[in-house]
């Protein structure tokens, strides 16, 4: 049940910033609930493997260059799901930034957050 909710309050932090960020474009809540998925497969597989490689890059940039693989996860979810564009890497790139806040946020509100404990 947890896993529903992350994937349903990632579908709506996807739509929301498809509101809130010029170039992102979400065409309705299916499309939404896809590119939240595609997202999280993509940064889960892909994505962390090129964390890993781009380790000493992260380090130098003091963590900032994980914004830009993740604004890469999403340029290449747009390529995948139908109805989810990202004009510009820009665009991704500030929408990964905003997506990461929206889905923090959402996570806190929940309830559903790693525990620390």
């Amino acid at each position: 049940m947890k896993h529903l909710l992350n994937w349903a309050l990632s579908a709506l932090a996807v739509w929301i910033v498809a509101r809130l960020v010029p170039g992102f474009h979400v065409s309705g809540p299916l499309a939404a609930l896809i590119a939240a998925l595609v997202i999280g497969f993509v940064n889960a597989t892909l994505g962390v493997f090129l964390k890993i490689v781009t380790f000493p890059l992260v380090l130098l940039t003091l963590g900032l260059f994980w914004l830009v693989i993740n604004a890469a996860m999403i340029e290449l979810a747009s390529a995948v799901v139908p109805g989810f564009h990202v004009d510009t890497f820009g665009a991704a790139f500030l929408g990964a930034i905003v997506l990461a806040l929206v889905n923090m946020f959402f996570r806190w509100l929940a309830g559903t957050g790693r525990d620390r404990g």
